[in-house]
């Protein structure tokens, strides 16, 4: 068991679910027919990809998507956090505000669509609204989870020293809230990029992997679609792998279980 926990056998391990459907998929293609339109042969979507890449349109649309979740994540994310962290520290807030968080957050990301076009069209401003939003919710609950799970013996070791309110947050309250605070973005980052294909597609956008994605459906172009989809899951691995180095780093302080 244990050769099967290095990171070469767990790529490759990982590898042959995906060769399977692979193989799976150029045998429906080989079937001709209907078959044949549903399921693009490999080589076709090979030479499209090579083709998109060439051009610069999926270069091109892979930024565009990439900036709108990463502005969305950062500001839906921070917002978040800092709102979550109020309502766990100051009752006053969560009294105030969290009954209305907690039933805003039932109603589904795509509800808000017909009301955010109203408001704002169907521009930049709506796609970046909505994926802020998708990182919004998760941050506030993971901020508040994290802040109200905190052993209060901590915080009285911290006003035992003298700490102002401030001192305490800093070096009491954040290091030990950190874990679900930094789960709270790991969850957004989730969120965001899957409402930010999302909202491409629905809303349509000059350039992005969602628009094209919509774009090719309307042109019946499976080969364009699959390119997209493929650049999308390769971004969103890379992003959330990245995304979980960084927090093991920024949590290098607590034990790992192996």
């Amino acid at each position: 068991m244990a050769r099967l926990n290095t990171p070469a056998a767990r790529i490759l391990l990982g590898l042959i679910v995906p060769v399977l459907i692979l193989f799976w998929w150029q045998a429906q293609s080989a079937l001709g027919g209907a078959r044949a339109l549903a399921f693009v042969p490999l080589q076709d979507v090979g030479a499209t990809l090579a083709t998109q890449l060439g051009n610069g349109f999926l270069l091109n649309d892979a930024l565009a998507t990439l900036s709108r979740a990463v502005t969305g994540l950062l500001l839906g994310g921070v917002a978040g956090t800092a709102l979550g962290v109020a309502m766990a520290m100051f009752r006053p807030v969560d009294r105030l505000v969290g009954p209305l968080y907690h039933a805003i957050r039932q109603v589904p990301l795509l509800g808000w669509l017909p009301l955010i076009g109203l408001w704002v069209g169907n521009g930049d401003g709506a796609k970046l609204l909505i994926v802020s939003l998708a990182a919004f919710y998760p941050t506030v609950l993971n901020s508040y989870e994290g802040v109200t799970a905190v052993d209060r013996k901590q915080v009285e070791v911290g006003t035992l020293y003298g700490f102002t309110p401030w001192q305490r947050f800093v070096h009491v309250l954040l290091p030990a809230a950190l874990p679900l605070i930094l789960t709270g973005f790991t969850q957004a980052l989730a969120f965001a990029w899957i409402a930010t294909i999302g909202t491409e597609i629905l809303l349509g956008a000059n350039a992005g992997l969602g628009a094209t994605m919509g774009v090719a459906q309307a042109q019946q172009r499976m080969d364009i679609i699959l390119v997209a989809i493929l650049a999308a899951a390769l971004l969103g691995f890379s992003i959330n792998h990245l995304f979980a180095r960084l927090r093991r780093h920024l949590l290098r302080w607590q034990p790992t279980i192996d």
